[in-house]
């Protein structure tokens, strides 16, 4: 069984690599993120919509951002709702294309049916890999949609999309965890980029 000690370790040690994984985002992906928030900030300027879609626990983080977007980020920043959609949520869509098609095909389908040019699309993905993502870029850019990936350093999609941001980290764990503030940091700029607001640290 283990031991209060080790298991405190662990802890420590995960939080500890989960922060020096962001302090080297924080390093390596500021342009990038910033070039992802002026992208959707001008999509949502030009009357367009952010589509996001992902897998697993990235599936999480589209819902995640998607809702940052449409209610509000935080109480004290109060704002009209903006036209995020989390292609991620609707499970009859997503079983009936899984089961008359494909897997790989559901965030696709939905770009096709949902998407225009000019909105932008924000695939994510901890490996790089996820044919599903990689299949939504490949029909956002065919329609005109800029794409931005939340990914790591390896795998596909990075070479795909207008801005990638990559997380330096080999580790799906700190991974999501450095997506999540990348997320919140967009959803941050966004607001203030279409409210003339002065950006600020909160």
């Amino acid at each position: 069984m283990t031991s209060v000690a080790s298991a405190q370790e662990v802890i420590r040690e995960h939080l500890k690599q989960s922060a020096e994984t962001k302090l080297r985002t924080a390093e390596a992906c500021v342009a990038d993120i910033e070039r992802a928030a002026i992208m959707v900030a001008d999509a949502f300027k030009a009357g367009g919509k952010l589509l996001i879609c992902g897998n697993g626990g990235s599936a999480a983080d589209s819902q995640h951002m998607a809702a940052e977007l449409v209610s509000r980020l935080t109480l004290d920043f109060d704002r009209p709702g903006l036209p995020a959609i989390a292609l991620t949520t609707d499970s009859s869509v997503l079983t009936a294309y899984a089961n008359d098609f494909e897997f790989a095909g559901v965030f696709a389908r939905q770009v096709q049916a949902l998407g225009t040019a000019g909105d932008v699309l924000i695939g994510i993905s901890t490996g790089g890999a996820a044919a599903s993502v990689i299949a939504a870029v490949h029909q956002a850019r065919g329609l005109g949609l800029r794409t931005v990936a939340l990914t790591a350093q390896k795998g596909e999609l990075a070479g795909l999309v207008d801005v990638a941001i990559r997380v330096p980290s080999g580790t799906t764990a700190y991974i999501q965890e450095a997506h999540l503030a990348i997320e919140h940091t967009i959803c941050h700029l966004v607001e203030r980029f279409l409210f003339q607001v002065p950006v600020s640290v909160e």
